[in-house]
């Protein structure tokens, strides 16, 4: 299978998961070294030929991954680690210490989505979810590293989208691997080379005041670049950061409005962030009109909302 890759400086390329046929949305990461490979966020079952591709085009064997490392474990992000494990016979995964069990036995994690997506909707967009043997699985903490031929990956804690969410440090480049801890960056909204940013607060476990703490500590490392699962890398970091943490109390706005409004509040919430969409496009100026941006955001719109609506109930105020 042909993959399309987007190769950056550091032996890092971005590999397009093609997330339910969509292109340019979901990003696998590569990181090679020496002939070792370590892959960032695993996208789904159906993405693991084209990782495999992508490495196989650049000298790399399944025998030659070392690590499979997850920054959470969404089924966007984590629901093709099994198929890639068992396929790099070497690997060990890392995974925050709170998503671990979901990696060894997913059936939970499994069940969660087919009561939202239905049997056939989460195996097309899935695959199979396999489960990780326990003996390959390190659980990484904040403070953890681990070395892919001597080059030292260090993991951070980054609640905020997720409790079990880490960002990942290359302390050679100093590039960080956010997951979906800095937001999604669409290349088809970027202006001249200029890319945008947008959060996303998907369920369940959305927590604006965690968030900003983990863009802070983010923002305090000066990376020189970040790479999103949602897409690629984006440079600019600190003028994104301040359009993160604007964007997010813009996001708690919304909810704040929506919250007394009864059966009505998750149509509400879905308005509110196509409306905010909308301001950030003509803030920004996005070359897409706005039918195009919300077929671009549906999914994003649809989410967010939810995640809002979540916070909303786990919130007495």
């Amino acid at each position: 299978m042909a993959a399309t890759v987007f190769d950056y400086a550091e032996g890092i390329s971005a590999v397009d998961a093609f997330y339910d046929g969509r292109p340019d949305q979901t990003a696998a990461h590569i990181l090679i070294e020496q002939g070792r490979a370590a892959v960032i966020d695993a996208a789904t079952a159906h993405a693991a030929p084209r990782i495999l591709a992508a490495l196989s085009e650049r000298g790399i064997a399944p025998e030659q991954v070392d690590y499979v490392v997850l920054t959470h474990v969404h089924l966007d992000h984590a629901g093709g680690a099994g198929t890639l494990m068992a396929r790099c016979p070497n690997a060990r995964l890392t995974v925050h210490p709170r998503g671990a069990r979901h990696m060894i036995d997913p059936a939970r994690l499994l069940a969660a989505t087919v009561a939202i997506y239905g049997t056939e909707a989460t195996r097309r967009v899935y695959g199979e979810i396999l489960p990780v043997a326990a003996d390959r699985v390190i659980e990484t903490g904040d403070g953890a590293t681990i070395r892919l031929a001597g080059r030292v990956l260090e993991f951070l804690d980054a609640p905020g989208h997720a409790r079990h969410h880490v960002v990942v440090r290359d302390a050679r480049s100093r590039h960080l691997f956010a997951g979906d801890s800095f937001g999604l960056s669409y290349r088809a909204l970027d202006r001249g080379g200029r890319p945008s940013v947008f959060p996303t607060t998907s369920p369940s476990q959305f927590d604006p005041g965690a968030l900003h703490a983990t863009l802070d500590r983010m923002l305090a490392l000066a990376p020189p670049a970040v790479y999103l699962a949602h897409f690629g890398q984006v440079g600019d970091v600190a003028r994104l950061g301040a359009d993160l943490h604007r964007l997010i109390d813009a996001h708690v706005a919304i909810a704040e409005r929506c919250r007394d409004a009864g059966p009505a509040r998750l149509d509400r919430l879905k308005t509110g962030v196509a409306e905010l969409v909308l301001a950030e496009a003509e803030r920004q100026a996005w070359p897409l009109g706005s039918d195009a941006l919300m077929r671009l955001f549906a999914i994003d719109i649809e989410l967010n909302a939810q995640g809002l609506a979540a916070w909303l109930d786990s919130d007495p105020r």
